[in-house]
């Protein structure tokens, strides 16, 4: 029998930057790929891609056959859909469009078992190592690990509220929306868009709430490694492996 695992995803927040990807493409055989190529943590995504809840164990034991953790994103802030994935062994979570404190609370408590939330009970799941794990109940939501997702400029004028209800761990700020809701769609390098990010930095920053973020554009990417950010994101599966295709026929056709 064995403990249950160590959320070190969690345990390296505030102390460490951690750089990650997406995985969008529903291959687990490719997220296995890049999360060992020296990646520090990988995200399922289930809200902008193909992956569905029954294939979020196969790109989880692709991650964690990697040696590093997995995050996984719900399609939406649902009760079941988060009950079913934290049973499939998920850990971390990337909550999407959270727009409200009330939201966020409600997103902490689906993964609370009662009396503090209302994720329902099962000692037999992936999660519980099958029942073989003793004191599973004791020890897994010390481990779990909640990211509220602010993606629009009424959630980021309520960001402080939202980041300090009790139970959510970090706040990632998700550029592509935030530039849409602010009429800049397709373009989050927008100096209005991009201000509007610098301030979320610098409020939750003041609170000492760890931040996440995703970039495709490497100038910003380092740009808010400089700022502190605590785990970021370059792009997904898809850009990774679209851009080392060309960069590759590039240089071979040169």
């Amino acid at each position: 029998m064995k403990p249950h695992p160590r959320n070190l995803f969690k345990a390296r927040l505030g102390k460490a930057q951690q750089i990650g990807f997406f995985a969008t493409l529903g291959s687990p055989g490719l997220t296995e790929l890049l999360a060992g190529t020296g990646f520090d943590w990988a995200l399922v995504d289930t809200e902008h891609s193909p992956v569905e809840v029954p294939d979020v164990i196969e790109h989880l034991r692709a991650i964690e056959g990697a040696g590093i953790p997995a995050l996984v994103r719900p399609a939406w802030n649902d009760m079941v859909l988060i009950k079913r994935i934290l049973d499939q062994g998920a850990q971390t979570l990337l909550i999407p469009y959270v727009e409200t404190a009330e939201e966020a609370r409600a997103a902490v408590s689906f993964t609370r078992f009662p009396p503090g939330g209302v994720r329902g009970v099962s000692g037999a799941s992936r999660a519980a190592n099958y029942g073989l794990t003793p004191g599973y109940f004791a020890a897994v939501e010390a481990e779990i690990c909640v990211i509220v997702q602010i993606e629009t400029a009424n959630a980021l004028a309520r960001i402080e509220e939202i980041a300090s209800v009790d139970g959510v761990d970090a706040v990632f700020i998700g550029p592509s929306d935030l530039s849409a809701s602010m009429g800049h769609l397709g373009n989050p390098l927008h100096p209005e868009v991009q201000g509007a990010i610098d301030d979320g930095f610098r409020r939750l920053k003041a609170i000492g709430k760890p931040i996440g973020y995703l970039s495709g554009n490497e100038e910003e990417f380092r740009r808010r490694l400089g700022q502190g950010v605590d785990f970021i994101s370059f792009a997904t599966d898809a850009v990774i492996a679209r851009q080392a295709a060309t960069s590759l026929l590039a240089r071979l056709k040169g």
